[in-house]
């Protein structure tokens, strides 16, 4: 596995905060991303990035900068469906003292800030015609002319665009200018739904429990089976965002410091079809594992573990426990005194 988490104290000069999330390569989709990634990064290619909302495209673009020969430079990233309309030729270009009522004095904008290093535009589907014309031309003559001045500044800068808005339609339907879709469209990178690589759900599910554990104060925290079932066979119409969120929520909310399905409030959530087969494949390569490691007593190994999984599940409730793994209590107590689990507070738990 491959885990790239960044520091939160690390390129803060243009961006407010950074989320407690990371980049994980454990599914091939995401290992052939980032060696393409990887290939892209050291050129100063403007980089288109697109994906669904929730997949991670600041994050990519903050991987690509660090990899570039700009990375000791700023990293400004910002987002354009977020900003005022007619203040956003300003935000992006800068302005001159006196140049509109409230320009008290000059500001730098985003491209001059952004000098030497990278700019992270966000969410370009949604810029206004108007500046579409502008953005096109700074990038064309590598100039931007601030609001109330006729002078040019030159810029240098490396563009990382991206978006979750199909510009090709967009430029279809007369919404987005064929010219500037392909100035960003040199270098593209198309990021996967969450569901589309599976196996990077529950690394990513490690990574946020250990970041929130750590600011909640939290000594160990641990997901059971279930629960790991659970977040498997959830579809995240979110992508890693809502995975995150839910993480978070089911920290807060969790006894015992045990998180449960139902911890998750994953009720009514949308399954994937491929459900069965991802939870197969994540026990059969477990279980390969092993095999391939050859250790002594193996078969005791597997069923102390599903013993005791099941045991701390159900609250060490042996007739929930029994009823789980759908054999009798009489076998279970023996198991559990095999294994050691057994001792005078739970000997006679028989609480159903």
């Amino acid at each position: 596995m491959t885990l790239l988490a960044f520091n939160e104290q690390k390129s803060r000069s243009l961006v407010l905060s950074v989320r407690a999330t990371a980049l994980v390569f454990e599914d091939p989709v995401s290992q052939r991303l980032l060696k393409q990634i990887e290939r892209i990064a050291p050129s100063d290619a403007t980089v288109l990035i697109v994906g669904e909302t929730g997949t991670g495209k600041e994050l990519v673009a903050r991987h690509i900068h660090e990899l570039s020969k700009r990375s000791n430079n700023t990293f400004g990233a910002l987002n354009c469906a977020a900003l005022n309309e007619n203040l956003i030729e300003s935000e992006l270009f800068g302005h001159e003292k006196g140049a509109f009522t409230g320009a008290l004095t000059d500001k730098l904008g985003w491209f001059e800030t952004a000098h030497k290093g990278s700019l992270f535009l966000d969410e370009v589907g949604d810029l206004p015609m108007a500046l579409q014309v502008k953005l096109l031309r700074v990038l064309q003559e590598r100039e931007v002319v601030r609001v109330g001045s006729r002078k040019p500044v030159p810029i240098d800068v490396r563009i990382i665009a991206a978006t979750n808005v199909n510009l090709e339609e967009a430029v279809a339907a007369s919404h987005f200018r064929a010219d500037l879709y392909y100035r960003f469209n040199v270098a593209k990178i198309e990021l996967s739904p969450l569901r589309d690589r599976p196996r990077d759900i529950l690394p990513l599910t490690q990574h946020f429990l250990k970041i929130y554990s750590e600011r909640l104060g939290y000594s160990e925290v641990k997901l059971s089976p279930a629960a790991e079932t659970t977040l498997l066979n959830y579809d995240w119409p979110g992508n890693i965002r809502e995975l995150e969120n839910a993480v978070h929520r089911a920290l807060l909310i969790c006894p015992n410091n045990y998180l449960r399905p139902e911890d998750f409030k994953l009720s009514g959530a949308r399954v994937s079809q491929n459900t069965p087969t991802v939870s197969t494949n994540s026990l059969e390569n477990t279980l390969l594992n092993l095999f391939e490691q050859t250790p002594p007593k193996l078969y005791q190994i597997i069923e102390e573990s599903i013993i005791r999984s099941a045991f701390d599940f159900c609250d060490k409730n042996q007739v929930q426990t029994a009823k789980l793994l759908d054999i009798s209590r009489n076998v279970l107590r023996h198991k559990l005194a095999t294994y050691g689990m057994l001792n005078n507070k739970n000997q006679g738990l028989i609480n159903s």
